[in-house]
């Protein structure tokens, strides 16, 4: 952003005229940020020297504005758009004395040379105002004007200053009730405000929802199972920031996956699930049946979990600097450090403009220095994400532990920008990195730059899992509670097939999984790719079926085969025949797990099926009304509320509470009922 155009934004704001005290704590605030600047214009390296590069002005800009809306100087809220208006004016003069400096190294490594600029003094009369004592008694707080706002009907949208440079729709906040006569109107917090001034580019894979299904013509349904959360993550934060997520964030089976569930546990690691399965009247459609297949991963003791060779991929790219994002990932990530023990192994890679070995191979035992590795990190510079995948994997082959678990987490937006961007290419990379038997596990962070199509890419072809954390509660339940399941794998390449009874079943729909269908020869081939599960993970699928004799939604055929007719009579009292592939982490060749499901497995009522099959049936209720799904889209949020809330359970961390409230949430916001 050059002068003019960053002159042009702060111009519209109409500045209330300032106490003494307030010009002197954002003059103070301006003096405080700028030799902080200069102070990492100091360091400027990023890992090692040879990766080192300045931060651009634009990271520079935002994060003084950040840092001083965000109250860290105590500057008054009421006189916050003073203080940036006095930043902005002096950065002009700071920016053009340090531009060829940045514009000639960005990017970058910095030649051996360079020096750092030297800040200017303070003049005498800055000073004296600076220093003065502040008066006896604050004056009495000042209106604040409202902020640059552009109205549409209840959304309210903010210009910033990316959307001058780039003529993109900045992000919407819910606008709040006007306040009454002779009162001023409340500015924003400072994390709402500054949200606001970020390009809103979240992007989520499109996708079509499942269609009907006819037994009598397509029997068999295949597909790969997930074990993935991203998706309930992101409609959580769409929903605690006062907007419905849009439908294509919105996949039911990581909604659904999204709980632990208490089937039955295997015994053995040989024979790492025993399938449950259940038949029951759907909530929403008295014509049709659910039928739900659940698997529990066999739990590695805690004695017997072999040590981690962990590389942890962090993207310190510009786009990071975010609170959500990078200085989240860090806590997210020493409390991972602090579960882990003394033994296992610890890496860092960061990438930028271009990737860099922050730490090398460490033991936990020497936590202070992995610790102190991860607080050293910073944000600035360009998305170099294939170039960091590339470097992290080297790593973990070179310091590859046969008896031991090898994984690459990856923490980003997934806003790579530089060499290989394009998930169907990141796709290709990590199919061949794969086969190192080195396995992945990413991590979302952040809005407005999310790029959940690269997150599902990486994931889905990485032998891993992709979770979404917008919370140390979330980085706490996905990398301490369930540590095992993030970590040590039980099996891969786990394939589900369902054949179902035309003497029983003559419709059936799969809620959710459609970014992880397979052809049906597929599931019978060991060289495709399919999901993985961990130690102690739950896995669920519901299928929707029309029973025979019900109402259906498509005409049968006027000739049938009389042969197939007959032969189908065989099933008997079956719905389905269901078949799991799946193969051991260390093993290149599947083993099968069989079962029938009967009319014994049948509910007459939905009241008489067990608690967790009656939550998860509400979660995915929840999910298909979120997706406007044709026959939810009509059903009273209060209705998936009732249906939940007697099947919670124990509930020991809150998180079926959290669901209740979410789905309460979702009735008060949405305007389409």
């Amino acid at each position: 952003m050059d002068d003019r155009q960053l002159h042009k934004l702060f111009s519209d704001m109409e500045i209330p005229a300032p106490s003494a005290r307030a010009e002197q704590e954002a003059l103070a605030a301006a003096r405080a940020e700028f030799a902080r600047a200069e102070k990492i214009n100091e360091k400027n390296l990023q890992g090692f020297s040879h990766h080192g590069r300045l931060k651009d002005r634009t990271t520079t800009t935002r994060e003084i504005i950040m840092s001083v809306l965000s109250g860290k100087h105590k500057v008054s809220l009421a006189l916050g758009s003073l203080g940036v208006l006095a930043i902005g004016v002096s950065l002009t003069m700071h920016l053009q004395e340090t531009s060829s400096l940045s514009s000639g190294y960005q990017g970058t490594s910095v030649p051996e040379n360079a020096q750092p600029l030297e800040a200017k003094q303070p003049s005498a009369a800055t000073d004296a105002l600076t220093m003065q004592a502040p008066p006896a008694a604050p004056p009495a707080p000042q209106p604040m004007p409202a902020p640059l706002i552009k109205r549409e009907g209840p959304m309210i949208q903010m210009e910033s200053a990316d959307a001058a440079v780039n003529s993109t729709t900045s992000r919407a906040m819910i606008a709040p009730a006007p306040p009454p006569a002779g009162i001023a109107a409340p500015m924003p917090s400072p994390e709402t405000y500054y949200q606001a001034l970020q390009e809103n580019r979240d992007e989520f894979a499109e996708y079509k929802p499942n269609a009907l299904k006819l037994v009598s013509q397509e029997p068999v349904s295949t597909f790969s199972i997930d074990v993935d959360t991203a998706s309930y993550a992101t409609v959580r934060r769409a929903l605690n920031n006062g907007q419905l997520p849009p439908a294509e964030a919105v996949r039911i089976e990581e909604m659904v996956n999204y709980f632990d569930y208490d089937y039955p546990r295997p015994d053995s690691r040989e024979k790492p699930f025993e399938p449950t399965v259940a038949v029951y009247p759907t909530p929403w459609n008295k014509n049709t049946k659910l039928m739900h297949i659940g698997l529990k991963g066999y739990e590695i003791p805690q004695a017997k979990k072999p040590h981690s060779n962990l590389v942890f991929l962090i993207d310190t790219s510009g786009s990071m600097q975010e609170p959500d994002k990078l200085p989240l990932l860090q806590s997210a990530f020493k409390m991972l450090v602090n579960s882990l023990e003394a033994g296992d192994t610890i890496s860092i890679v960061t990438y930028a403009g271009s990737a860099g070995v922050v730490l090398e191979p460490t033991q936990v035992k020497d936590k202070a220095k992995i610790l102190a590795a991860i607080d050293n990190l910073y944000a600035g510079g360009s998305t170099a994400g294939a170039a960091g995948i590339e470097q992290a994997y080297a790593l973990a082959e070179a310091h590859f532990d046969k008896e031991g678990v090898n994984r690459v987490m990856l923490a980003t937006d997934g806003d790579f920008n530089v060499g290989v961007s394009d998930p169907e290419a990141l796709k290709k990379l990590i199919e061949k990195k794969r086969e190192s038997g080195v396995f992945l596990s990413v991590l979302g962070f952040g809005q407005g730059n999310y790029q959940d199509d690269t997150m599902q890419a990486l994931a889905q072809n990485g032998n891993g899992t992709a979770a979404y954390i917008d919370s140390l509660n979330e980085a706490r339940k996905v990398l301490v509670e369930e540590a095992g399941a993030t970590l040590f794998p039980i099996a891969k390449d786990v394939k589900i097939q369902v054949e179902f009874n035309p003497a029983q079943v003559a419709e059936y729909r799969l809620l959710g999984y459609e970014t992880r269908l397979l052809n049906r020869e597929d599931f019978n081939n060991d060289k495709v790719d399919a999901g993985d599960v961990g130690s102690g993970h739950t896995v669920t699928a519901i299928y929707e079926i029309t029973p025979v004799g019900n109402a259906t939604k498509v005409d049968p055929l006027r000739y049938g085969n009389e042969d197939t007719k007959a032969e189908t009579k065989k099933g008997g009292d079956e719905y389905a025949f269901l078949k799991l592939r799946y193969k051991l982490p260390e093993q290149s060749k599947s083993r099968l797990i069989e079962r029938p499901v009967t009319t014994k497995d049948s509910f007459a009522t939905l009241e008489k099926a067990p608690s967790d099959i009656r939550f998860a049936a509400a979660v995915a209720e929840f999910g298909l009304r979120l997706r406007g799904d044709g026959d939810v889209k009509d059903v009273p949020y209060a209705d998936i509320v009732k249906l939940a809330e007697p099947a919670r359970g124990e509930d020991h961390f809150g998180y079926r509470s959290e669901f209740l409230n979410l789905v309460r949430l979702a009735d008060s916001l949405d305007t389409n009922q």
